[in-house]
């Protein structure tokens, strides 16, 4: 079992890489800032949704969300479409333009990933990847489509199953 002093560490790595996700921001492309960026990975991810869930999604007022929907709507990424369900509220979908804006920011970032893990063998960069999806699985993804907890969107803990490092037999 971890001590105290163990998870504090911990917490302090987890924190400090809010340095990692600023210098992948950083990485956008100059006409899409990160909150625009995050809206087009929202609606990607979720597909068509009204502004009220997208500012669910990012857990921020409205009126921040409709700023980066503005920004993106006018450069061609996002259109807002009549609501079937209601008449007087929008949809708002990934446009072809807004897909490609997608691509070159994941190109983006992967080649800043790239360069800067260039010396990290495989089997650290596997080892890496593993762990944060465990990590990111075990605290629940409060943006994934299903799961939410009405009204918080938070996620209900994740059932976790043992892996071969966690039973008994393998134990150190």
């Amino acid at each position: 079992m971890a001590t105290q002093s163990r998870y504090r560490e911990l917490a302090r790595h987890i924190t400090a890489l809010g340095a990692v996700k600023r210098a992948l921001t950083r990485s956008l492309p100059a006409e899409c800032p990160g909150g625009p960026a995050v809206v087009l990975s929202l609606v990607n991810a979720h597909g068509e949704m009204r502004m009220s869930r997208l500012s669910e999604l990012l857990a921020v007022d409205v009126s921040v969300t409709s700023r980066h929907v503005a920004h993106a709507a006018q450069r061609g990424w996002l259109e807002r479409l009549p609501d079937p369900a209601d008449g007087r509220s929008r949809l708002l979908r990934l446009t072809p333009a807004g897909r490609d804006m997608l691509a070159a920011m994941a190109e983006a970032a992967v080649d800043m990933i790239a360069t800067t893990l260039a010396d990290w063998s495989d089997e650290d960069l596997e080892a890496l990847t593993t762990m944060l999806g465990r990590l990111r699985e075990d605290f629940g993804d409060c943006r994934a489509p299903h799961g939410d907890h009405p009204g918080t969107g938070h996620r209900a803990p994740a059932v976790r199953t043992p892996r071969p490092a966690d039973t008994p037999a393998n134990a150190p």
